[in-house]
């Protein structure tokens, strides 16, 4: 088999419009912080959809992908011609020759995926088949964004709803609002709900191993990016500190080489990992993290609204959680249908689990895909 083409699909949603955000400062710190707002935009929302079409007739799909045009047209000019099943050889040929190319490293993941995609679609298996299953389905944490205590606990309550029997927080107050917050959480929802933290870059090294340590007693999974990943050595103080697991890398972990060294240094004691960068990347990832006694862990929703995590997370055994961000179980589920996915997972008993179908096992509506479709590079 080989490969004849990289296509890049161009989707544009009349009725929804692209997102932004605005930077705000955080009221009430010595320190000069700042966190961000939602801002409204007046363009039509935005989706990539690439494929990769092969001389069997098989066409791997991904999206959302972040892959330009540009990049598409430089995909086309290495991979056209190759055999899609030398997976390993085309990742190593652009990861490596990524310098070359004036490429940031991992840009090439969801190119990656559609390898997957067709793989699993010739041999007629699943994703997670493919890999090698160790569960059947996908523990989830839900997650938002900065809440008081009343906010907190009806998401909370909500998740409950759908089975979910854990939380992360996102909050961006400083260390001294969130330590009683914490307390006030612990107490309501009882010892057995896991509870992890994440205040994105909000702490300095003070308050993130004070706060740490309130957290170790009241028994978080986990400390997440409390202050910005430049400042290496002090995420090596921040991990001495503390027993509980810290967890750092979220803005480099499209480099897996960079993302490497900070766990070899000692500067965070779990690794953060997406698929949009490549199934391939993220499974050279866990398997670091397994050789060193510890987990490796994926951010956000995940490539095909759900799909792609859904399959990998069900096939490392070292990570914990899939990251879910919405007030009802049926929230991926929304966001693929809008663009014309129609079998995004849903949040079932607090886990989501991988069709049986092969490959990614998408379900799309290709005629509302064609309709969304407004130019293909």
């Amino acid at each position: 088999m080989k490969i004849t083409d990289v296509k890049l699909l161009i989707l544009e949603h009349p009725e929804q419009k692209r997102g932004s955000h605005r930077l705000v400062q955080v009221p009430g710190l010595h320190r000069i912080q700042y966190t961000h707002t939602g801002a409204p935009g007046n363009q039509p929302a935005r989706l990539h959809i690439i494929e990769v079409h092969t001389d069997a007739g098989i066409v791997g799909r991904m999206a959302p992908t972040s892959i330009s045009p540009e990049q598409a047209e430089i995909l086309r000019r290495h991979v056209i011609g190759e055999d899609p099943f030398h997976r390993e050889r085309l990742f190593q040929m652009l990861h490596k020759g990524t310098r070359w190319i004036y490429q940031n490293p991992g840009w090439f993941g969801e190119f990656d995926n559609c390898l997957w995609d067709i793989a699993g679609q010739f041999a007629g298996l699943p994703i997670h088949a493919l890999i090698g299953r160790v569960r059947e389905r996908f523990p989830v944490y839900l997650t938002g964004g900065d809440m008081d205590i009343a906010g907190y606990l009806a998401h909370i309550e909500s998740g409950r709803g759908y089975g979910v029997t854990a939380y992360k927080f996102h909050s961006y107050k400083g260390g001294k609002a969130d330590i009683p917050i914490y307390h006030t959480v612990r107490r309501e929802v009882g010892d057995d709900y896991a509870l992890i933290s994440d205040p994105v870059c909000s702490y300095n090294l003070r308050e993130a191993i004070e706060v740490g340590r309130v957290m170790e007693e009241l028994g978080f999974v986990w400390l997440e990016e409390p202050f910005h990943e430049q400042k290496m050595n002090q995420y090596q103080e921040l991990c001495r500190a503390l027993t509980m697991p810290v967890m750092a890398t979220e803005r480099l972990f499209h480099d897996m080489e960079i993302t490497a060294q900070w766990l070899l240094q000692g500067a965070t004691d779990r690794l953060r990992a997406r698929a949009t960068f490549g199934v391939t990347q993220v499974l050279k990832l866990a398997h670091l993290a397994e050789l060193h006694g510890t987990n490796v862990e994926l951010n956000g929703q995940g490539g095909l609204f759900g799909l792609v995590h859904a399959h990998v997370g069900c096939c490392i055994d070292n990570t914990d959680y899939y990251e879910y961000f919405g007030m009802d179980n049926a929230n991926n589920r929304q966001q693929g249908e809008m663009w014309g996915l129609l079998n995004a997972p849903l949040i079932e008993n607090g886990h989501i689990v991988p069709p049986e179908t092969p490959g990614w096992g998408a379900v799309w509506d290709e005629e509302r895909v064609r309709k969304l479709t407004v130019e293909v590079c």
